[in-house]
């Protein structure tokens, strides 16, 4: 393969990620001589703009996200979760929260088997929930709207039939304001919707997932995940930046008769 076709195909594969892929497109640049990807130095953009995409183009993930064609990195953070505490199995309802761009749901349609690719396992099925428009994905039910809206809880109870899931994630985030007390508050506020949601689809026995920014008030919603769930623990996935305060509350083994009050 000449060096030209190569690192045109390293700079396909890089081209994409969770957000700003026009500024990929635009300012992606291979160097033959270096054997590099970089980033064109532009007169005229700001110096954050270039920061982050050389911390995109230096990313293991977001290129490994690329060839395995997932739609965004984070689905390793959830792949490793499932790995170390098997919340997912073959034939389970999902439900995910702040779905777009789409990795969690897909890695929630394969771990359940979804589309019916094992021919001799239970048939599971995904119901993925954003305000941003998010592609149709095979095995899956996309519903956009804004999850803590009444109308779109009960879109969701009406796809379900009945049935109840085995599995309630949110990866729900507000776009951060960069006040980080703020920023806290809100996405624990999601997540508290999301687990309230959670009591009325959750299965005995079922999961709960939710992505939080460290703070003052992520303990007092451990506390309470405590009350509905025989396990409850703290993970912050090898996928996760480290310089970000990101972290994962798992409920794992869902009771209500736990609830104490």
């Amino acid at each position: 393969m000449g060096s030209s076709r190569w690192f045109g195909i390293t700079a396909k594969l890089l081209r994409s990620s969770c957000q700003k892929n026009t500024l990929f497109d635009n300012f992606l640049h291979t160097t033959p001589v270096r054997l590099k990807t970089t980033v064109k130095n532009l007169k005229g953009r700001k110096t954050s703009s270039q920061q982050w995409l050389r911390r995109q183009l230096n990313d293991p993930y977001v290129v490994q996200s690329r060839l395995q064609q997932w739609r965004c990195r984070s689905a390793f953070k959830l792949m490793e979760i499932d790995d170390k505490n098997h919340i997912f199995r073959q034939g389970d309802v999902v439900i995910d929260c702040g779905a777009h761009p789409g990795s969690w749901s897909q890695v929630a349609v394969q771990r359940v088997n979804a589309t019916g690719e094992d021919s001799e396992a239970e048939v599971g099925f995904v119901i993925g929930i954003d305000m941003a428009q998010t592609a149709p994905l095979s095995g899956a039910q996309i519903i956009t709207g804004d999850f803590t809206l009444p109308d779109v809880q009960q879109k969701i109870s009406k796809i379900l039939m009945g049935k109840q899931a085995s599995v309630v994630l949110s990866d729900m985030a507000p776009r951060a304001c960069g006040i980080k007390s703020l920023d806290h508050e809100i996405i624990v506020d999601l997540a508290r919707t999301a687990l309230t949601f959670s009591h009325t689809v959750l299965k005995q026995g079922g999961h709960f997932v939710c992505k939080l920014w460290d703070g003052n008030e992520t303990k007092a919603l451990e506390e309470l995940m405590k009350t509905y769930f025989h396990t409850v623990k703290r993970m912050v996935p090898n996928a996760s930046r480290k310089e970000s305060k990101e972290l994962y509350l798992l409920g794992i083994g869902y009771s209500k008769k736990m609830d104490k009050s």
